[in-house]
């Protein structure tokens, strides 16, 4: 969600259970522009909040010009004090992986997870226990990468690729049509493509190079129930929510810029979900 829309977008969401108090609104409005200044962010954008047991943690990140590179994440416990996480790497996410739970809301934490060890082969094979320290600064990290990943999203047509390869903001974006903002094909992840390099040059042969450089959302699995999508009576709003990743909800007013996403949620990925349907 953009911070310079702040005010206005969080109450887009609010039906949800996306809820701000007014302090930490006029908070959030203060500090994410004096952290805009100070990391020289093209845009700041709040990600959401990750509850915890003793306290929550707020996220937001700031991007450069091109939104999809050098994306930058950062964390405060009171909505003023921030601090930069760093770069989440497939040996943290591993590592961090066997840790189950809530979150304690304290970023020096550690957990203990331990393990029953193989060694040698055989009669001769023996058993021994081997403890991981795990630092939950670190498992903050590898959830919202993976967050980020599997169901951060936008309107098709909102950022373009420019033939440098960066990805920006669309001037010419208008807002998706009613009828096309109900249909899952008409929003695309903000991640590189994993399933558009599986397709044949006859699927890309109606594709436009410059708006269609993304997955769509309607190959997700399990296919068809990875969304909620419902319009709001009044307002003309849609919102999309993640039935993988629950507290994750995208909003979009149809022939209009205004769109944006928020999650709030225990940062636990729903892994029941193919049992659901």
């Amino acid at each position: 969600m953009d911070s310079e829309d702040l005010i206005q977008y969080v109450d887009f969401v609010a039906s949800s259970g996306v809820v701000l108090s007014s302090e930490q609104k006029a908070a959030l409005q203060t500090s994410l522009v004096i952290m805009k200044n100070h990391y020289k962010f093209h845009r700041v954008y709040l990600w959401g909040k990750i509850l915890g047991i003793k306290d929550d943690y707020f996220i937001a990140q700031g991007v450069s010009r091109d939104e999809m590179a050098e994306r930058k994440t950062l964390y405060s416990l009171d909505c003023v004090q921030w601090n930069l996480l760093p770069p989440a790497t497939k040996a943290m996410r591993d590592h961090t992986s066997v840790v189950k739970g809530r979150f304690t809301g304290d970023p020096s934490y550690e957990y203990e997870h331990t393990e029953i060890r193989k060694i040698g082969e055989g009669e001769d094979a023996t058993e021994e226990e081997h403890t991981i320290q795990v630092k939950e600064e670190d498992r903050l990290t590898s959830v919202i990468a993976t967050i980020d990943e599997e169901v951060a999203i936008a309107p098709r047509g909102a950022f373009i690729k420019t033939p440098h390869g960066e990805v920006i903001r669309n001037r010419s974006f208008e807002g998706l049509s009613v009828s096309e903002a109900g249909k899952l094909n008409s929003y695309f992840h903000l991640r590189e493509p994993l399933k558009l390099k599986e397709k044949t040059l006859l699927e890309k042969a109606d594709l436009d190079p410059s708006i269609d450089f993304l997955d769509s959302i309607e190959e997700d699995i399990p296919r068809g129930g990875s969304w909620s999508v419902q319009f709001e009576r009044g307002s003309g709003l849609v919102a999309l929510r993640s039935l993988v990743w629950l507290g994750y909800t995208f909003f979009h007013v149809p022939g209009t810029l205004k769109f944006g996403s928020m999650y709030i949620g225990n940062g636990e990925k729903n892994n029941d979900l193919p049992f659901m349907l």
